[in-house]
């Protein structure tokens, strides 16, 4: 820590972290708008955001390879701190102090809550839902190899992992807005130290005590 305004605060997510995560998130929203828009006549405006219906069914499965690949890199990056662990099954057991935010009733946690980690693994399964599905029902390089029935079931596990990927990040956004200087954090990399020792004392506790071996 090199200044006051360093010492006053806690690295939370690198350069690298925020790049793959806004890449992710940027993926998704296109995504999201080029699936809807393929997904029923009634949302195939949408397509006209993405250059019209042929670049919308040409992009869609290319920009799904990038959130693919992009999300892979978050999970290997940060799949140990998304363990569960006896304080988290705690913590859910005291949703209603979680809902009506007596932060003080609950136990100290780690660099993500119980919350944030089933988010992780929902997202795991919607990911990689949506890319075998997806390579599936490719029409361009692949549909024509697999049978009809699986085509169809495919697209219909397509939808549903679709729907619940947006969902749950709708869940997700909800929750960082809600948790005030969680967006912050993914933003500039930082919280403070006070955000850090009310929203998961114990990591705080490690990131504090290597500060101190250093």
């Amino acid at each position: 820590m090199s200044d006051h305004q360093d010492a006053t605060k806690i690295e939370r997510y690198s350069a690298n972290d925020r790049t793959y995560h806004w890449i992710t998130a940027i993926s998704f929203i296109l995504l999201a708008i080029s699936g809807l828009a393929l997904f029923h006549p009634s949302l195939f405006w949408l397509s006209n955001l993405l250059g019209g219906g042929q670049w919308t069914r040409i992009l869609h499965p290319f920009i799904g390879l990038v959130m693919f690949s992009m999300f892979v890199v978050l999970v290997v990056r940060f799949w140990h701190h998304n363990v569960m662990e006896p304080v988290d099954h705690q913590w859910l057991k005291q949703m209603k102090d979680v809902l009506h935010n007596r932060e003080e009733n609950l136990p100290h946690i780690g660099r993500y809550n119980a919350g944030q980690k089933i988010l992780f693994f929902v997202l795991i399964f919607c990911m990689v839902g949506l890319l075998l599905s997806g390579v599936v029902i490719w029409r361009a390089y692949f549909s024509w190899v697999f049978p009809i029935e699986l085509i169809r079931f495919s697209a219909l596990l397509h939808a549903f992992c679709a729907f619940l990927l947006i969902t749950s990040i709708i869940v997700h956004i909800y929750a960082a807005i809600w948790v005030k200087g969680s967006i912050g954090a993914m933003m500039r990399g930082t919280v403070s130290l006070g955000w850090a020792r009310k929203h998961h004392r114990l990591w705080f506790d490690e990131v504090v005590k290597a500060s101190k071996e250093k």
